[in-house]
């Protein structure tokens, strides 16, 4: 050990108390003993021990109410004394919290086995906690301050209190994870889990393996048994997303679980109750698919019992530079990067795209520009930026001009918005749209366009 760990030895015999702690520090242990539990209680509110061995046979306050006090603090572990006649109290006192018990006469050896034990489920606790902090620091809640995303995420707020259903509505990229997740961390299951299931990542014979599990022997190559999602999410959140393409089939056998809470495993037949709480998510219309046939309308109705619908990133453009702040940030630290700004020409420039992937397509884009940034990066302007987001009307004008025409007007449109956004510099315009200077010459030519973005007439 580098580090000594420091043992909590409670015991009112002062001779046993001196016989362990010899033992214990010959194993390399720092020690530190009590007479009684109040005793105990006091040595670990100052000195905060890694384990405590413990007697529950005390005067004042036996090891059983010492056990009770420190129900609030799982990341002690404590190792019950007791003799052999009395195993039945050791099983009373891991039932209240206990780590685990040793009998009286014991050999060091043993007793020093079931210290490490402790000492790892300790370490293996702290583990779980940090890594949890870190999730928690790295999930930012939902970011924006548009009318649309203030309605869903006042709505979201209401419904987290809650245990019912949700049902979230919105085009891909939209944040509907996020949103789940958000409804998860405020809603009394935050401390179980929360499980995605994907709807459409699984080929069906693996999506019920998946979703309820499986027995050892109930198909080829299932060699152990495997508890499913279901299972695992008991007391927390169950994500089901793109729910809309999920197979009737494996619509109807969902449906059951929500309706009876109880399920079997794939090759069992015990019935295995959950307490879950459901959120399901799709890109889709199901009541449209309801009426053509390709949605369950009961598995519909079961599910549309809170119904939240995201805005699109084109109708939240307000909230279009808060959400490149937190992604320019998050790409920076991920990168190991310094911190980079934008400049207020390229925020334009992003605030002028329709954003068909939505929030996603923003992450991703603002990612790699990080990545690609030239000079000494400590900007991104929208030379900088991976494609030309013009929000052209394209469609506009294919309805009412001839197909060359068309391609002709967007080419203007095009260089003209590019020769605009850099000031009228042909070398810069060219490597905004990946073009031979010389070529992007050629076409301004040929197109009539004046240097500085007007067409000649």
């Amino acid at each position: 050990m580098t580090l000594q760990e420091t043992v909590l030895l409670v015991d009112d015999d002062d001779d046993i108390r001196t016989i362990i702690k010899d033992r214990l520090e010959k194993l390399g242990y720092h020690v530190m003993t009590a007479g009684n539990g109040q005793e105990a209680l006091r040595n670990i509110d100052s000195h905060e021990p890694d384990v405590v061995i413990l007697d529950l046979q005390m005067p004042i306050m036996d090891g059983m109410e010492v056990i009770r006090r420190l129900r609030d603090n799982p990341q002690l572990p404590i190792i019950v004394l007791t003799a052999f006649g009395t195993i039945d109290n050791a099983v009373a006192a891991m039932k209240e919290g206990a780590f685990d018990f040793v009998t009286k006469p014991f050999t060091p050896d043993h007793l020093d086995i079931v210290i490490k034990k402790a000492l790892d489920y300790r370490a293996l606790r702290r583990n779980n906690l940090y890594l949890q902090g870190e999730i928690d620091a790295s999930f930012p809640g939902i970011i924006g301050e548009s009318q649309k995303i203030r309605e869903a995420m006042e709505m979201a707020q209401k419904v987290a209190v809650t245990s019912s259903t949700v049902l979230l509505l919105g085009g891909s990229g939209t944040g509907k994870e996020m949103f789940a997740r958000f409804i998860h961390r405020r809603s009394e299951r935050s401390k179980k889990p929360f499980v995605v299931v994907n709807s459409v990542a699984l080929r069906d014979e693996l999506f019920e393996s998946e979703l309820f599990g499986h027995e050892k022997g109930a198909f080829t190559g299932a060699y152990a048994m495997k508890r499913g999602k279901l299972e695992i999410a008991d007391g927390g959140t169950v994500f089901f997303d793109e729910i809309g393409d999920l197979k009737p089939e494996l619509q109807a056998k969902l449906l059951r679980v929500l309706q009876e809470r109880e399920f079997e495993r794939v090759g069992g037949n015990r019935p295995i109750r959950v307490d879950i709480r459901t959120i399901a998510a799709t890109n889709q219309n199901l009541y449209k698919n309801v009426q053509e046939g390709k949605f369950r309308d009961d598995l519909f109705f079961r599910l549309n019992v809170v119904t939240i619908q995201l805005p699109l990133l084109r109708e939240r453009k307000e909230d279009i530079p808060a959400l490149i702040s937190f992604f320019l940030n998050d790409a920076c630290r991920e990168i190991k990067r310094p911190v980079m700004r934008i400049s207020p020409a390229a925020i334009n420039h992003l605030m002028s795209y329709h954003w068909p992937g939505n929030v996603r397509e923003l992450k991703n884009l603002i990612e790699r520009a990080v990545v690609l940034a030239d000079g000494n990066g400590k900007e991104i302007t929208p030379l900088d930026l991976p494609f030309p987001p013009y929000n052209l009307k394209i469609e506009e004008s294919l309805t009412i001009k001839p197909y060359h025409e068309s391609v002709l007007h967007y080419q203007k449109e095009v260089i003209r918005r590019a020769m605009e956004q850099t000031g009228g510099n042909q070398a810069k315009a060219a490597n905004l749209l990946n073009l031979q200077r010389t070529y992007l010459a050629r076409l301004i030519r040929k197109l009539n366009i004046r240097d500085h973005g007007k067409e000649d007439n």
